[in-house]
């Protein structure tokens, strides 16, 4: 206890990491509201930055600046249909269509309410398994990856609507587009057509927005009535808008905290990232409704779930990255050099004699949400007057924003090429009222499930089904495949009942 009390001590009574986080959080919040940038490339950016400081006030700025990115990803996502960063992109199944009714007020505090308590829980996460590390990283293998992942790609049918098959069809084309690129044993190049640019795969980043943003523009620009297209110009936003959504949070706080937990445990597992963590838990939110119909209409849930588990995993990515030397996440690789440039040598020493340096980032976590959060409300009200603009005048600056994502996603040009043809893919599915969430399910799912089966085969063979945390999750898969198919049915005989 005297080494927590003493850890947050230095952290609070000193002047220069105060100034240090201050400067961090609206940096990374920055890098989040920007669509393309993201924590790995605020990452990069920081370390000249931190290059020479001592290694706890540079570590702290880094994991200041890297917890709060998500909260800063929200905006876009809200207000303009764009999500900020890679995990973002299941709030915007639902902050978009909130800010379409004028509620965007709302939803912002929502997501930033959401935000920071999912961060404080990912630290206390993390603090209440320092004592215990070792055996729950060590207990997942490849096997648990790919049930895991599976039971991720479950929730393609909590996330379909009313029509089951169209979500499960949607869901097949985005796995099927995850096998783009390297095959991952051989290195053989699949359905790449001979582009140098798709060997890494199709860009998520790309995926999303051309799935979710362009399809808003091309409604516009197709000549849709002004006033049903204004995103609430008749509303005005103010601080009580914003409290709002943060009262909302208290009253789905059984969500939150579900959700917070969850994105944590998901962090803990090297690998699977953010874009896992909020899309399960998206679909955990619309499972757990007892009216999942809302849901891709403005449901303040579908915002409360993923914008916790968004900056609760943070948290439990951090702890494999700090004492095992394993990135829990493509940020924390990034992360991972830049403590090392910092003299931190990650490992089980860690656990030994720099556990007071862990004390301090836990603490870190935990300020660096709140302020985050205080910050955007603070300006949240200014923030959300750009839906005033008339709809259509915002299309030129949401095309700007949307391509240069992709290309800062992918790092090539011919990226906007796929972006223009997933755009048109998005509008036709928009269009005729097919799902679009299933297609980012199976497309950041599929690598995941191929590379850990390919590995669970090789090292226990078919008996890999049998090890007990995999059967564990393969029955809690069937279990909600059958709760999918028995809603499903239900709400097909409530819609004949009604007709």
């Amino acid at each position: 206890m005297g080494l927590i009390l003493n850890s947050l001590a230095t952290l609070i009574f000193d002047p220069s990491l105060w100034l240090l986080m201050l400067a961090a959080v609206a940096m990374g919040m920055v890098f989040g509201a920007v669509p393309g940038l993201g924590g790995k490339l605020g990452i990069v950016l920081s370390i000249p930055i931190v290059f020479g400081m001592e290694t706890l006030p540079g570590c702290v700025f880094l994991v200041a600046m890297h917890s709060v990115v998500h909260t800063g990803g929200s905006i876009p996502s809200i207000l303009l249909g764009i999500p900020g960063t890679g995990p973002d992109a299941a709030t915007v199944c639902d902050g978009y269509p909130m800010t379409q009714r004028g509620e965007g007020g709302r939803a912002l505090g929502a997501s930033l309410a959401a935000s920071a308590v999912g961060g404080v829980l990912g630290a206390v996460f993390l603090a209440a398994l320092i004592p215990i590390v070792g055996p729950v990283v060590l207990a997942f293998g490849p096997a648990e990856y790919f049930f895991l992942a599976l039971l991720g790609l479950t929730f393609v049918g909590a996330v379909s609507g009313n029509d089951l098959r169209k979500g499960i069809l949607v869901g097949a084309l985005g796995l099927m587009l995850a096998f783009v690129g390297s095959e991952p044993q051989t290195g053989v190049q699949r359905f790449t057509l001979d582009q140098i640019f798709l060997w890494d795969g199709v860009d998520v980043i790309t995926a999303v927005i051309g799935i979710f943003a362009i399809p808003e523009c091309l409604a516009l620009v197709a000549g849709e009535p002004a006033e049903a297209r204004r995103v609430g110009a008749g509303t005005r936003y103010g601080f009580a808008d914003l409290f709002e959504g943060v009262k909302d949070v208290g009253r789905h706080w059984g969500l939150t905290v579900r959700t917070s937990f969850i994105g944590a445990v998901i962090g803990l597992i090297p690998g699977l990232g953010g874009d896992v963590a909020s899309w399960m838990c998206y679909g955990h939110a619309v499972q757990h409704s007892k009216t999942p119909e809302r849901f891709g209409k403005g449901a303040v849930e579908g915002v409360i779930g993923p914008e916790a588990a968004n900056n609760s995993k943070e948290g439990g990515a951090l702890l494999p990255t700090l004492f095992f030397g394993i990135p829990g996440s493509s940020g924390m690789a990034v992360m991972l050099g830049a403590f090392v440039v910092l003299g931190v040598q990650p490992g089980p020493e860690m656990a030994g004699e720099r556990l007071d340096l862990v004390w301090v980032l836990i603490w870190t976590l935990v300020v660096a949400n709140v302020l985050g959060a205080l910050m955007f409300l603070a300006v949240g009200r200014w923030l959300a007057l750009v839906v005033h603009l008339r709809a259509g005048l915002l299309v030129p600056f949401v095309l700007l924003l949307a391509c240069v994502g992709s290309f800062l996603g992918g790092g090539s040009w011919e990226n906007l090429l796929l972006l223009v043809v997933l755009g048109v893919l998005g509008a036709a599915m928009k269009r005729h009222h097919w799902p679009r969430a299933p297609f980012v399910i199976g497309l950041v799912l599929g690598p995941i499930m191929e590379l850990s089966l390919h590995q669970a085969l090789t090292i226990w063979g078919p008996s890999f089904v049998l090890r007990p945390v995999a059967l564990g999750l393969a029955i809690a898969t069937l279990a909600t495949v059958a709760v999918s198919i028995r809603t499903a049915s239900r709400r097909k005989g409530g819609s004949r009942a009604a007709a």
